[in-house]
């Protein structure tokens, strides 16, 4: 028997937008920081300048998060150990009105509660970390995921992906090979991946008040993420065909069931990119 097992398989994801109020206290203060826009810019050179021009893009704890989507599953073990897993809920955390604060102290008190294996794509060198810096900003707690394990395993240990499987580590074998972007990997396993919206313009949505948009493709990117999860399951030997199929199946009768349109479209699309082929 394995020293972790499971009983709860938690995909998330997370979209954030930059935390313009940072620059008061990161940018020197002769610049002109009157607007959201001129912090924003200001920010961007910033990491431009220290980065000699290289990368814009901002470091973890610059990012503010506006949305954090999650699906749960329960996990069996057959007798070869094997994974059987059984969709059980997609949404995102909060409620109208919630704060960064609220949403940050729901996730690590839902990895307290379920104790999960973590499913994530590039939630290693993006979310997680993200998520650490944000919950020191509030004063918030992640007892269970940073005091959870030993010396070797634990959501914390890199190679440990039976804690926490980052795909986007395991599909490059931890970085000897390319280390591919989810929507090229959905390309190839005729998933929908990414349709409409990307992350470059959830500031923009969420400027205009959009939150429930994000959510929505937020959402979508976790659907993604654990379709391209379960396929790698099944190719590395951890889950039967029929728990792939039958887990394939969950999905596709709760998207074809589900009111909400952005379900409607990821089936629509789904269908559409595999010729009506949704299993194996």
């Amino acid at each position: 028997m394995k020293f972790f097992e499971p009983k709860n398989l938690f995909v998330f994801d997370i979209e954030t937008i930059p935390d313009d109020e940072v620059a008061f206290n990161l940018i020197d203060n002769t610049e002109d920081l009157s607007d959201i826009e001129k912090r924003r810019e200001a920010l961007r050179q910033y990491h431009l300048n220290i980065t000699d021009g290289k990368n814009d893009f901002l470091r973890q704890p610059f990012h503010k998060v506006v949305a954090i989507s999650f699906l749960i599953a329960s996990i069996e073990y057959n007798n070869e150990e094997q994974e059987v897993i059984k969709f059980k809920e997609i949404r995102s955390g909060g409620v109208e009105g919630s704060t960064e604060k609220d949403l940050i102290k729901g996730f690590f008190a839902t990895i307290d509660k379920l104790k999960p294996k973590i499913v994530s794509f590039n939630g290693r060198t993006f979310d997680i970390p993200v998520l650490k810096y944000r919950a020191m900003k509030y004063g918030i707690t992640g007892n269970f995921y940073h005091n959870s394990g030993n010396k070797y395993e634990g959501y914390s240990k890199r190679f440990s992906s039976d804690w926490h499987c980052d795909l986007l580590d395991v599909l490059s074998d931890f970085g000897l090979s390319a280390r591919i972007k989810l929507n090229e990997v959905c390309s190839i396993l005729d998933f929908p991946g990414k349709f409409g919206v990307d992350g470059s313009l959830v500031s923009p949505m969420y400027d205009n008040k959009q939150l429930k948009e994000i959510r929505d493709y937020c959402e979508t990117d976790v659907l993604n993420t654990y379709l391209v999860y379960l396929r790698y399951m099944l190719h590395a030997g951890k889950i039967r065909l029929d728990t792939y199929n039958s887990a394939i199946g969950d999905i596709v009768d709760f998207l074809k069931d589900s009111q909400e349109l952005h379900f409607n479209d990821f089936y629509t699309t789904w269908a559409s990119v595999n010729k009506g082929t949704f299993y194996l």
